[in-house]
């Protein structure tokens, strides 16, 4: 997701403000793609498995045998076939209905650099052994692993029909439905979007559009065309936890270069990741690669530029963004990656100014955890916060998703309460109009010996 708006604390919502100091840049930067591969199953039934249960516990189908005595066995596995369940397109099956034992596919595995001032925290073997149950605890890493397999699986079956010609609020719907589905979380019932189901409104930015962008109710629609560059972000929780990873979509080929910018330098930034990492090495590193390429617009040579102010961030439970930066941009800063982060590593690369600012319009809404609402006297925004509290929580959401549990004649309350600083407004972020920005982003655990890229599939 990128970096909220409004506010009080630039540190708390990730916008700078001027706050970052950008020193040299490096004009003679080489491309330095290091895609990190992803040794990943995405949890779909194989068509000619004959095993019963996949590394991640996935229920396959089983093939019987000729035997008189195995032909029993054979009507019964079939019978017990026919009650297991396959994803369906579009996704609309729980998870916990696919996977047994709720048993989900980790992340990408990384060791974490070894350097020469530093021994190494453990060997690849232990990397391996230590991998399914070393985090803080058993269903702290479940419950990240069901959030990432929602996401790789949605936005799998959106890469197919994000095409020219579709409506955004189409594309956002199914994304919206599909999480809600996998999650098995409807969020209708109070408190039930609390459990799991969507971390943020959907962000659909076209564009000079860099983030923050979400259809709203009754507003203009919004067609998907061929010369558009699209970020789709989105994030999906489980029990608070918060997977947050974005991608760009692109028809034409004139901005392959853009796009691979923005895909290097993320992974740029997932390698440096890591316990103890500096964030003032990680965003020179960032910077380096992002600004090795160019792009060829209208018969120009244009440089890519990092986004300069705006970051990646931390993620806290039931918060997308803590107080630590990734900026995109060599920046001074004594901030370090520690044991336990849980970190969105996200790039933004752009043809334009590489300064961002507000625009107008809404994205979404966000409670302010630690101010009080004793001040409040609408009625109309009492009963607002209260069913924002109840549904919520910290948790970013848009009209839509307001409108969607039925509330109604809110603007009245929900003036109020952003006066009185209870709940921030948050507004799209753009580049200069004619620019194109484009975006990548993964999810990263640091766990004690090993980071995990919780939400790398095979796709990026």
């Amino acid at each position: 997701m990128g970096i909220v708006n409004p506010p009080k604390s630039a540190a708390a919502t990730g916008l700078l403000h001027g706050a970052l100091d950008a020193k040299g840049e490096d004009e003679d930067g080489k491309a330095a793609d290091e895609n990190i591969e992803a040794d990943f199953n995405s949890g779909y039934l194989p068509n000619n498995s004959k095993s019963t249960e996949n590394q991640y516990g996935l229920k396959l189908s089983r093939a019987g045998k000729n035997t008189k005595r195995k032909s029993k066995n054979k009507k019964k596995n079939k019978k017990k076939a026919t009650s297991l369940e396959q994803q369906t397109n579009p996704p609309r099956v729980a998870l916990d209905n696919l996977f047994r034992n709720q048993q989900y596919p980790e992340g990408e595995i990384v060791e974490y650099i070894t350097y020469s001032d530093k021994p190494q925290r453990t060997t690849a073997a232990e990397s391996r052994s230590l991998s399914i149950g070393d985090s803080p605890d058993d269903e702290f890493l479940n419950d990240y692993r069901k959030a990432a397999e929602v996401h790789r699986q949605v936005r799998q079956y959106v890469q197919t029909i994000a095409k020219p010609g579709i409506p955004l609020s189409q594309l956002a719907q199914e994304i919206e439905d599909g999480v809600r589905a996998l999650t098995d979380h409807q969020g209708l019932e109070s408190g039930d979007a609390l459990k799991a189901g969507m971390a943020f409104p959907t962000g659909l930015c076209l564009n000079n559009v860099a983030a923050h962008w979400t259809p709203n109710p009754g507003a203009k629609e919004v067609i998907l065309q061929y010369d558009d560059v699209l970020k789709v972000d989105f994030g999906v929780h489980v029990n608070g936890r918060i997977v947050d990873s974005a991608f760009t979509v692109a028809f034409n080929p004139v901005y392959d270069n853009l796009l691979a910018a923005a895909k290097a330098a993320t992974n740029t930034g997932l390698k440096e990741a890591g316990i103890d990492a500096r964030m003032d090495h990680i965003s020179e590193a960032i910077q380096e690669v992002m600004e090795s390429y160019e792009v060829e617009l209208k018969q120009q040579t244009i440089p890519v530029k990092a986004v300069r102010n705006i970051t990646g961030h931390n993620i806290l439970r039931y918060k997308i963004h803590g107080d630590k930066q990734v900026p995109f941009v060599k920046t001074q800063t004594d901030q370090c990656m520690e044991e336990g982060d849980v970190f969105a590593i996200e790039t933004f690369g752009t043809t334009g100014k590489a300064y961002i600012r507000d625009d107008v319009g809404v994205y979404g809404y966000g409670r302010n955890e630690h101010a009080s609402s004793a001040g409040l006297h609408h009625v109309s925004a009492k009963s607002l916060l209260k069913t924002i509290d109840e549904n919520f929580g910290t948790l970013v959401f848009s009209r839509r998703y307001l409108e969607r549990i039925g509330a109604k004649s809110y603007h009245l309350g929900m003036k109020s309460l952003i006066s009185n600083d209870i709940v921030n407004c948050y507004a799209p972020l753009v580049d200069v109009p004619g620019s194109y920005v484009a975006q990548f982003e993964h999810t990263v655990l640091l766990r004690p010996n090993c980071k995990e890229i919780i939400s790398r599939g095979d796709d990026y």
